[in-house]
């Protein structure tokens, strides 16, 4: 039988998770909720699914197996509890949450029920991000040692005085490091292992007009290996440069994944493995860089395809998700302490028993 999904929220991420949802031949995408309901109903008819409501109870009171949120970032909570409360496994959007202390409130409440919990970091699927991580298991690169996360993006200033929602504490949850910069952070971590403190600042620069939180930032981060990585992230930036994750490895070998423009499939630029060097570069000048975030979600679904199979696999076998709440609380707990270092000054641990919260709550 096909799993009953019902996407809550319907915004503009939500029309990825419909495609994907209705390309995934074990599942069967039920109803779609928005507290607009006009907009639930005209998502309904847009994407073919059968209704739209406006609340969860009513999209849950017609029997589900599983929900996938597209809420704003500060809403993922209550959806998360109240579906697991009705026995509902839950795929959610990133990030997690917008502090930890919420963040476990979600992995508490999905664990005690015995429901599957994901979070989406669809980059995590791309061939060229396997392929690292595949090295770094089978012991090409050595242990990750050196890593750099560089989120070089443009937004222009409409993108936040449109939807008046995004950069603003109680709405957005942060800036470029919680909205953005967050996928490039989980890919960091995934490959150099349990961050262990971190340093960072953060500014605005470009936006200030239009935004309260940041919209560059810097930050340099310890893992418990051993290893440091930093971070660099912006969307005050013309031409947007995309993004890119480099690790160096104890074997001195180098790998990376760019992409560029952003939304594109990431490519290893850089592999210096003894045996299959290759270097290159996708940028050029003839290339569309600014795109549209729409468009940049559009060049992204094939990927969500792939993480939403994953789930609904891992619900029908009983395994783990590719990307767990636990996994996704990793890359929130260096952003929130990014933040904290930002306020205080300080080097902020990030041992598992620390409680960190967002600069705005």
């Amino acid at each position: 039988m096909a799993l009953r999904i019902g996407i809550v929220g319907c915004g503009r991420i939500a029309r990825n998770h419909a495609r994907a949802l209705q390309l995934v031949d074990s599942v069967e995408v039920v109803g779609c909720c928005d507290t607009d309901l006009d907009r639930a109903r005209k998502f309904a008819v847009d994407n073919g699914i059968a209704f739209g409501v406006r609340s969860v109870e009513e999209l849950i009171a017609h029997g589900l197996d599983a929900v996938t949120v597209c809420t704003p970032h500060p809403v993922h909570e209550q959806v998360v509890l109240t579906a697991a409360a009705a026995g509902l496994h839950v795929l959610c959007e990133k990030p997690i949450a917008v502090d930890l202390a919420a963040a476990d409130r979600m992995i508490d409440a999905t664990d005690r029920a015995g429901v599957t919990f994901g979070v989406l970091f669809q980059r995590r699927f791309w061939p060229a991000s396997q392929r690292i991580r595949a090295a770094i298991d089978d012991g090409r690169l050595g242990v990750p040692m050196l890593g750099e996360a560089s989120v070089v993006l443009h937004r222009p200033s409409a993108y936040y005085s449109t939807d008046a929602w995004r950069g603003r504490w109680d709405t957005d949850g942060g800036g470029v490091l919680m909205t953005q910069a967050i996928h490039q952070i989980d890919m960091l971590q995934w490959f150099m292992g349990e961050a262990a403190s971190v340093a960072g600042f953060t500014r605005t620069h470009t936006h200030g007009d239009h935004m309260e939180t940041e919209d560059s930032a810097s930050a340099v981060i310890s893992f418990a290996s051993g290893g440091t990585a930093t971070v660099t992230a912006t969307t005050g930036a013309n031409l947007n440069l995309g993004n890119r994750v480099t690790v160096v490895g104890s074997t001195g070998a180098i790998a990376s994944v760019l992409e560029f423009p952003e939304g594109s499939e990431g490519v290893n630029e850089l592999w210096t493995v003894p045996g299959e060097v290759s270097l290159g570069t996708v940028f050029s000048a003839d290339t569309e860089a600014n795109l549209d975030v729409d468009e940049v979600n559009a060049g992204l679904a094939d990927f969500h395809t792939l993480q939403v199979q994953d789930f609904a696999e891992a619900i029908l076998t009983g395994r783990r998700p590719a990307v767990t709440g636990r996994d996704a609380r990793a890359s929130l707990a260096i952003v929130a302490g990014i933040y904290e270092s930002s306020r205080t000054g300080r080097v902020v641990d990030l041992t598992p028993t620390t409680t960190l919260v967002s600069e705005g709550s």
